[in-house]
């Protein structure tokens, strides 16, 4: 057992879990295209999520990670079976060579141990899987009807329903996607043919996910092994996996000065780390870095919500903060929105929380950090509402000034 009591051995921890997480190196991964494609299979998933104030999160996610990374790489690591859409903790792009690790969660769904749907139109899922079937990949938007006595095909609830439920079940998988649109095909029309489809054993699954998280957290808890996930048996395999580890010498526990236990691979904190630099880091609130916010909270000790659904006289920091990150410690956020059509960043609100820092080299980094960030938004140019601390405001603003000359 590991007791970190020092500032020194705390940070230590903390660089190995951002450099398990590529977030420490400059390319850890490679660049453009094959740079994504190592990005996807070291940290295992990729969050998806709908909300685009900013570009999407699974853009965002690898464009934090990845120089050179297009919005359009995804759909085409999608296309050429690199990576398959489905369920982690929630909806993400995963693995192509990890798909066998989905079945138990579909087999869950088809069987009735769990639910995607308590009610299921079974007809309707037959009526669109033989259409499939026959006619090729559909989406949800090609069997809508928008004539006010659904005088149509089928209505669109019901019928992106059923394909979601046939999706979740395995019968269909997302073979690309048009804009934002699912284009559902037959599972064995989209899938690789050398893609291992052997149901895993409960002892694989759990071996899976502890190997998975150790490789791209670097540190980890019992709760953030099986984070999200219900299953009391899923759990109960786990916790007696880390037991045996432990017990075998192939894993430490570290307790932190709050008296939360983590685990890392033994030998973890001796390991030679990266080096930390001046790149200040904007991130996702989807992040696999601070999706787990406990773990961030107890770590980093850094208190992060995403505010979206937390309604308006309620929030702190806005609707929309994402997380800022710079020499190893989460240094504050900002809620801020891409206007495309102005091609123009507005940042709503900027909270720097590390006063300790040296302010030009915080500004500064922050400046260059918003600079490429605006870019992979397609904006020319960045204006800048809110500052705290307030001083810091003119600074700020004038170096955006000239970056929006350039």
């Amino acid at each position: 057992m590991i007791e970190l009591k020092s500032p020194k051995d705390v940070f230590r921890l903390r660089r190995l879990a951002l450099a398990s997480q590529g977030l420490l190196q400059a390319q850890p991964f490679g660049r453009g295209l094959a740079g994504a494609r190592q990005a996807v299979n070291h940290l295992g998933y990729v969050q998806i999520d709908t909300i685009s104030v900013v570009e999407r999160a699974h853009h965002h996610v690898l464009h934090s990670r990845v120089p050179k990374f297009e919005p359009t790489m995804m759909n085409q690591m999608l296309v050429e079976g690199g990576i398959f859409e489905y369920w982690s903790h929630a909806a993400a792009f995963l693995p192509i060579d990890d798909f066998r690790f989905s079945l138990p969660y579909k087999q869950a769904i088809k069987s009735g141990q769990t639910h995607w749907n308590k009610h299921p139109d079974r007809k309707l899922m037959a009526e669109l899987l033989a259409r499939i079937r026959a006619e090729g990949p559909l989406r949800s938007r090609d069997v809508e009807t928008k004539a006010s006595n659904r005088a149509g095909w089928w209505d669109w609830k019901p019928a992106k329903k059923a394909l979601e439920q046939l999706f979740m079940e395995g019968d269909l998988m997302v073979k690309d996607r048009v804009g934002f649109q699912k284009n559902y095909d037959l599972t064995e029309r989209v899938l690789p043919n050398q893609v291992n489809t052997l149901m895993p054993s409960l002892g694989e699954f759990v071996t899976h996910m502890l190997d998975q998280q150790l490789r791209c957290h670097g540190v980890v808890s019992l709760k953030g092994l099986t984070y999200l996930r219900r299953n009391t048996e899923l759990r109960h395999a786990m916790k007696t996996l880390v037991n045996e580890r432990l017990s075998q010498g192939l894993l430490e526990q570290v307790v932190l000065h709050n008296g939360e236990v983590y685990f890392i691979e033994t030998g973890a904190l001796e390991r030679r780390l990266p080096n930390l630099n001046q790149r200040l880091l904007i991130l996702s609130p989807f992040d696999n870095s601070v999706i787990q916010r406990d773990r961030l909270k107890h770590v980093f000790q850094y208190d992060y919500q995403i505010e979206c659904y937390v309604p308006e006289p309620k929030r702190q920091y806005g609707y929309f903060c994402l997380p800022l990150l710079f020499r190893g410690e989460f240094i504050g956020r900002m809620d801020c929105k891409a206007h495309r059509k102005e091609r123009r960043l507005e940042i709503k609100s900027l909270y720097l929380e590390k006063q300790s820092l040296d302010d030009d080299i915080i500004v500064n980094a922050f400046v260059e950090a918003t600079k490429a960030f605006s870019q992979f938004q397609q904006c020319d140019s960045v204006t800048l509402t809110s500052v705290e601390p307030k001083y810091l405001s003119q600074a700020l603003r004038n170096l955006f000034d000239q970056m929006n000359l350039c």
